[in-house]
């Protein structure tokens, strides 16, 4: 399986939950340069939420 991971010329988000129980992580990288890291189900979700609403695609909606 190929490693999934963002870098900077391959922005985006990683998510993983190896279990149930264990807490997911989560890494971003935005082609802007801007990157955040996240431990935590709740954490990786505003992670998520963050990366969408402001990085990423919402970068062409806003012409940033």
């Amino acid at each position: 399986m190929a490693d999934l991971t963002s870098t900077p010329d391959r922005p985006g988000l990683h998510v993983s939950k190896p279990s149930p129980n264990a807490p997911a992580t989560g890494s971003a990288i935005c082609h802007c340069g801007a990157t955040a890291t996240a431990t935590g189900d709740s954490q990786v979700r505003a992670l998520v939420e963050g990366y969408t609403a402001n990085h990423g695609a919402a970068h062409n909606r806003t012409g940033r």
